[in-house]
């Protein structure tokens, strides 16, 4: 099992498809949990022993830390996949679609341009780790899942090059193009559903002046 979902990790970083490697990952941790549960089991009758006792609590430890991460990781797929929405909404006015909702336009650009953080929580991980206690987890299938560190570095990699591409492609034209204030004011008050800021009548000259903008258009493609 764990064989066949390394597979279709190395089909779609070849595919470059940044949202479907994030659910991997969560396939991935919640495959961790299950075998994590299973040596729980196993153990319980064996926690007078103390190295037993240790490793029950490292496992404990780590469950928690991966529902954590795996919770996390169900967030920041939403948003990859509102801000890809958002994108290609954008994207079909840059190829030609009339913008008859200038504020909606606006939403959708300034959606692309919010930048979030993936936050982990691998403190178990590195205890692990850095105090030689690996060896004290028994459960062979405990052990492999957690190659988990190679998912992360690879998730951090891809989303660090997306950060390069939209400083150079996004947020530099985009800068230079608007005057932000009343944008982000118009966001938020789509973003609340109208609950604050105040719905600000936007510049159809900035618009057209965006529109324009092929680099801008590059950094919607990224």
């Amino acid at each position: 099992m764990i064989k066949f979902f390394r597979k279709i990790r190395q089909q779609l970083l070849a595919e470059n498809k940044f949202s479907k490697y994030l659910l991997y990952a969560i396939g991935e941790i919640i495959l961790v949990v299950i075998g994590i549960l299973i040596a729980l089991q196993i153990n319980n009758s064996n926690e007078l022993n103390k190295q037993r006792a240790k490793e029950v609590r490292f496992l404990k430890n780590l469950k928690s830390d991966l529902i954590f991460e795996e919770t996390e990781l169900e967030r920041y797929t939403k948003i990859r996949e509102s801000i890809v929405n958002s994108a290609q909404i954008a994207l079909e006015h840059f190829n030609g679609k009339p913008v008859e909702n200038i504020q909606m336009f606006n939403y959708h650009t300034f959606n692309v341009g919010i930048w979030q953080e993936f936050q982990r929580n691998n403190n178990t991980f590195l205890e692990l780790i850095n105090s030689g206690n690996l060896t004290i987890i028994s459960n062979d299938s405990v052990k492999n899942g957690l190659n988990l560190d190679l998912i992360y570095k690879t998730i951090i990699s891809n989303r660090e090059h997306l950060r390069n591409d939209l400083e150079q492609y996004f947020y530099n034209p985009w800068f230079e193009t608007v005057d932000l204030d009343p944008l982000a004011q118009s966001f938020v008050f789509y973003a609340n559903n109208g609950e604050f800021d105040e719905n600000i009548e936007l510049s159809r000259q900035e618009l057209d002046r965006l529109l324009n903008n092929k680099v801008f258009k590059n950094g919607l493609i990224q």
